[in-house]
């Protein structure tokens, strides 16, 4: 597979949709798709010998079905022909030949193994299988009985034919549990043959999305020790894939893994059992050096086949790369074969949990010049790689680790933050995180601790071997040269109609993200007296003005934005402390434009226009408190004003006894 189409899988996500999108692909490719994996394999050669066997049958069964069409398309051209030369009466017409061909054809079908049963079985399956309009149930059990007693018996047979393959497909899904549990029994002995087939995979994995519990672990235990093979292969690689994305259990999972290790593990079950491959690698430095062969050969031979992106590759990638970093100077050569093995198909890593860990060590502990590459690499994934789950950590990792900050900028900020994406990412859960970690570095307000563990583990690796640059500095040089841009594009995108300020602000985690931008202190004299500004007016034109009391306007229609402007009014010159209880002002941390500055104007609007009373109504009255609390902290004479107007509307707040802001207000005046 070439690695465009290897990149293309790359960055899918596997997450909620996976499995209802994984059955979808195997039953349109098992309705007659060709499989596209043109690579040439490589293992033992009786395995070649099996699988050219295979290929060979099932390919001289396809010419004869191939036949059929190619007879029908010549048809019409023939009956030209037969037009303009029909002068000699003795020769057959073009028609005539392709009739004796049909039937020549259908004589040899009906000669191959259990070639009655399927012409029986293919007419039914014809009927069953039609979806516009769907059979009725009734008619569908009927042709499902009809269809499994002319296939009871003969199930071996008909699964490794591409035609019929797909009709005990359909007989599967819509078979009792009682009928699939015959069909998978008839099969014992035969999932390795099935796994390796290019038609009797898609019935394996149906079997393995309708099967019972029963029926998957049985399908387990006979492919357990033959994982590693399957992973070499083709056809199987798929199958293995399925089988430990979809329908493993957490169990089933680890002694999937455990085969990498080792023939030990791949005979012995229960071997290695509830031990980590640390654990097992420190019981003896013979097991240490044959674990890491295994590990080492499997990954190799299933990269080279161009099965980069597998979850279950990224599974043994993560047992191997444990034990890279165990130790980074012991097995700093193993490490450099690593980073140039991946070198080229980076991107394949970052969509499962696994990889993403994989990718992120090889950042480590990669020198200069190897994360150039990655770099690289990564740089044309960057839209696919920041809004994924997994990806976006990736990019952080990238942040935390890598010295050149002008290369990082380029490859990454420069394309990351454009009028047209940020107002996307802003919104992300995810793609919003390496934003924010610019900004305010592993805040555990957007950082859970154990995402903050496992970056922090990067970083330490990181310093180990090639990072030098303190990660304040590193951090403040990316903020420094971000930051500006960041700005500019943000309110230049506040001018399309589609990311509007007001559909921004309505966005719980957008809204965040903007609060927190404005948040972040500069010594940058354009964000200061220019860039940071007019994004204030933006919010404050959006939020502060118009008539509060109308449904539309925003503290009406998004409750949470009421917290971001209480933000704005803090600003970082106050906070509130504990053991006071009470708002406190920190002297020297002053940002232009909110904190105080930002509450007085606030007061100002509301003041002038008369719109007290109705600020108090609603959520607007917790930003009146927040401006109380502001002035009262730092004794400005603006305090006095807004007592006044307060106390002049103490009637209309003791009335609205549900309002918890003016219950507030109420106590702050008596």
């Amino acid at each position: 597979m070439g690695s465009k189409v290897r990149s293309k899988r790359s960055l899918e996500t596997v997450s909620d949709g996976k499995k209802k999108a994984r059955i979808a692909q195997v039953d349109s490719e098992s309705e007659g798709s060709e499989n596209e994996f043109n690579e040439s394999e490589v293992s033992e050669e009786s395995q070649d010998e099996l699988d050219q066997s295979e290929d060979e049958l099932d390919q001289s069964e396809d010419e004869l079905d191939q036949s059929e069409d190619e007879l029908d398309q010549s048809d019409n051209e023939d009956n030209e022909e037969d037009k303009e030369n029909s002068t000699d009466p003795n020769k057959k017409s073009s028609k005539e030949q392709h009739a004796e061909q049909r039937k020549l054809l259908a004589e040899r079908k009906l000669k191959r193994k259990s070639g009655v049963q399927v012409q029986e079985i293919k007419s039914l399956w014809e009927r069953l299988r039609v979806n516009k309009p769907p059979p009725p149930k009734q008619v569908r059990e009927k042709l499902t009985n009809e269809i499994w007693e002319l296939s009871n018996g003969v199930i071996l047979d008909l699964v490794m034919k591409h035609d019929a393959s797909r009709v005990v497909q359909t007989l599967v899904k819509y078979a009792s549990k009682e009928r699939r549990e015959i069909i998978v029994k008839s099969l014992k002995g035969n999932f390795y043959q099935l796994a390796t087939s290019s038609y009797g995979k898609y019935l394996l994995i149906k079997l393995l999305h309708y099967g019972s519990k029963e029926s998957r672990a049985l399908i387990v235990d006979e492919l357990h020790g033959k994982l590693r093979k399957l992973m070499r292969h083709r056809e199987g690689a798929y199958v293995v894939e399925d089988l430990f994305v979809l329908y493993s259990t957490g169990e089933q999972r680890q002694q999937m893994i455990r085969e990498f290790w080792g023939a030990e593990y791949a005979v012995f079950k229960e071997s290695g059992k509830d031990k980590t491959v640390l654990d097992i690698i420190g019981e003896s430095a013979e097991k240490k050096q044959l674990i890491l062969a295994n590990l080492n050969g499997t990954i190799t031979a299933s990269v080279e086949k161009g099965s980069t992106g597998f979850q279950i590759l990224h599974a043994a990638m993560k047992e191997y790369i444990t034990i890279l970093s165990s130790d980074i100077e012991e097995f700093d050569k193993q490490i450099r074969e690593f980073e140039e093995l991946l070198g080229e198909q980076f991107a394949e890593l970052v969509h499962t949990s696994e990889g993403s860990e994989v990718a992120c060590c090889l950042i480590a502990m990669a020198n200069a010049k190897e994360r150039k590459t990655i770099m690289k690499t990564l740089k044309q994934h960057n839209k696919d790689l920041i809004k994924n789950e997994h990806g976006n950590l990736v990019l952080i990792t990238l942040f935390m680790t890598v010295d050149d900050t002008v290369s990082l900028h380029k490859n990454f900020d420069n394309d990351l933050f454009t009028p047209e994406l940020l107002p996307e990412l802003i919104q992300g859960k995810f793609s919003r995180r390496p934003l924010l970690y610019l900004l305010k570095g592993l805040d555990g307000k957007y950082f859970n601790p154990l995402v903050k563990k496992e970056l922090n583990r990067y970083e330490t690796l990181a310093y180990q071997k090639t990072s030098k640059k303190p990660q304040d500095q590193r951090r403040e040089e990316l903020l420094t040269k971000s930051l500006p841009k960041i700005y500019k594009n943000m309110l230049e995108s506040f001018k399309n109609d589609d990311t509007s300020i007001d559909k921004i602000l309505s966005s719980n985690l957008a809204t965040q993200s903007l609060t927190e931008l404005i948040l972040t202190p500069t010594d940058l004299e354009s964000v200061n007296d220019d860039l940071r500004p007019k994004l204030i007016d933006e919010i404050f034109n959006a939020v502060i003005k118009g008539d509060v009391l109308e449904d539309f306007h925003l503290l009406n229609k998004v409750p949470f934005i009421s917290r971001s402007i209480k933000s704005l009014i803090h600003g970082n010159e106050f906070q509130f402390n504990q053991e006071k209880k009470k708002l406190i002002k920190v002297e020297g941390s002053e940002i232009p434009g909110i904190g105080k500055e930002f509450a007085l104007r606030v007061m100002d609007e509301i003041l002038s226009n008369d719109k007290l009373q109705d600020w108090c109504s609603g959520q607007g009255s917790f930003i009146i408190v927040a401006i109380y609390e502001v002035l009262d902290a730092s004794n400005d004479k603006k305090l006095k004003e807004l007592t006044g107007a307060i106390k002049k509307i103490k009637k209309q707040l003791s009335e609205d006894g549900d309002n918890k802001g003016a219950k507030i207000l109420l106590n702050i005046i008596n």
